[in-house]
């Protein structure tokens, strides 16, 4: 009898019924904040991860503050916000999609019933899953993104987004917008641990605090599981995030991800795949609060409108 109910409820929930659009919005809402408000780090964090010491064009600079500086006297507010279109754009998207896909898939594996609690590695699981999808999606703009970041004084190869995305195709053809993809595909284990920590982190909460699921939190519990669960992400899967911006640099040419490793050990060592961390993690951490807070909020917001 339980097997025949539970087959019937499995079949009532289809994975389309799970699809809202209010969880698109949210993650659109939360990237594209936390883009606009944090991007000239994003600017810095790229240039410290592709200088390898090598090639004198590209600008040496002291700290994160003598970045800020020089970049601000050399090349002004503009600057700074190098790259912040399709920033924008992929940040957006990249979060709206991840927790367009995300939210879907766990939801019809809660059969609807948003209270249920999933394992660490279904969370895992569909994170990943959800990364990945997001990643084939949005890694042209993210592409975009780098090559205007690094685009220095004197040394501009780009007039705007669109520009980019012509002569990239001119160029180098369609492969040309899915450089990086290797260690991005690598760089999913960062979105999926992410989310994991950060669904454990709500679960136990809720369940210390004998709480339902669905229960909206407070903004203090959302940013200090947002923070934890990126500073966890962040230190462990980093070193994808410098190949990805090497093999995407346009001033420079590797043969592939496994040559751009070798080259960053040969001539850097360990630390080398650590090049603009502290600068990461002085953006992500308070992008990733921004955008998760905002994203609960927005969230809760449109489905209980829709709901009404």
């Amino acid at each position: 009898m339980t097997l025949v109910t539970k087959k019937t409820t499995r079949e009532s929930v289809s994975l389309l019924s799970q699809v809202k659009y209010e969880h698109l919005v949210a993650g659109l809402s939360g990237g594209i904040t936390s883009t606009l408000v944090l991007h000239p780090l994003d600017v810095i964090k790229i240039r410290f991860a592709v200088n390898d010491g090598r090639l004198q064009s590209t600008p040496k600079y002291k700290g994160i503050a003598n970045a800020f500086l020089t970049i601000f006297r050399q090349e002004g507010i503009r600057g700074l916000y190098q790259g912040v279109t399709p920033n924008v754009w992929g940040a957006g998207a990249s979060w709206g999609l991840y927790f367009f896909f995300y939210d879907s898939m766990k939801n019809w594996l809660k059969e609807g019933n948003i209270d249920t609690k999933l394992s660490a590695s279904t969370h895992l699981l569909v994170a990943s899953q959800s990364g990945f999808m997001t990643l084939l999606l949005t890694n042209p703009v993210w592409v975009v993104k780098t090559r205007l970041c690094l685009q220095y004084a004197g040394h501009k190869k780009y007039d705007g987004m669109i520009d980019a995305l012509i002569k990239i195709y001119q160029k180098e053809g369609f492969r040309g917008y899915y450089k990086g993809l290797v260690p991005g595909i690598f760089g999913v284990s960062h979105g999926a641990v992410q989310f994991m920590v950060y669904e454990e982190l709500k679960k136990e909460y809720c369940s210390y605090s004998s709480l339902p699921l669905s229960t909206k939190l407070g903004t203090i519990e959302y940013l200090t599981f947002a923070a934890t669960s990126k500073l966890i992400a962040a230190a462990t899967t980093y070193p994808y995030q410098v190949i990805r911006a090497r093999l995407q640099n346009q001033h420079y040419s590797y043969a592939g991800a496994l040559d751009c490793i070798k080259q960053t050990w040969l001539y850097e060592g360990w630390k080398g795949f650590y090049k603009g961390l502290g600068t990461n993690l002085l953006r992500v951490i308070p992008a990733t609060m921004i955008t998760f807070v905002t994203y609960e909020n927005v969230s809760y917001m449109l489905l209980n409108e829709s709901n009404i």
